[in-house]
């Protein structure tokens, strides 16, 4: 039996979408979004450590990129762009990405895509260990074995001094 780990991140905190004048693509991370991704790029990387052969991929938006640099940093690895995990996203296309990624890849995308592709995966049977965390900057650990998605928890959003 192979099992390995997945990582769901929502992206930081970002400026407020309706005070947002442009291209909501392009909405960076706030100050605290900035710290929230410092903080959640240590976590990953205690997790993954020096083991890490996984892939970090995006959504193409900037607030999830940015929530992923300074773990790309850390790791010394490149972010991908994945439309399939933008807003108005694709769901069996994300959930092809939590059945294909190789073991620690981190994936970051957004509020409606999240909730729904966990949902997705409960009815296919995976288990939750704890309460759902919608907020921005939660993680999700997803364990698969063989591919399927068992077991999964949400670690809450870092605490900011």
């Amino acid at each position: 039996m192979s099992a390995d780990t997945l990582y769901l991140v929502r992206h930081a905190k970002a400026g407020d979408r309706s005070k947002w004048d442009g291209d909501d693509r392009f909405r960076p991370l706030t100050k605290p979004g900035w710290r929230q991704s410092e903080a959640l790029a240590q976590r990953i990387h205690d997790a993954v450590g020096v083991r890490f052969a996984g892939r970090l991929v995006s959504s193409p938006y900037v607030r999830c990129r940015q929530t992923l640099e300074p773990l790309a940093t850390l790791l010394n690895v490149d972010i991908e762009d994945e439309p399939r995990l933008a807003e108005g996203y694709d769901r069996e296309g994300v959930l092809e990405l939590v059945h294909t990624l190789p073991h620690h890849s981190v994936m970051c995308s957004h509020g409606d895509v999240i909730p729904d592709v966990m949902a997705a995966l409960q009815r296919r049977g995976t288990e939750l260990a704890n309460e759902p965390d919608w907020r921005k900057a939660t993680v999700w650990v997803l364990d698969r074995t063989n591919g399927h998605v068992s077991w999964a928890t949400c670690w809450p959003p870092p605490e900011l001094d």
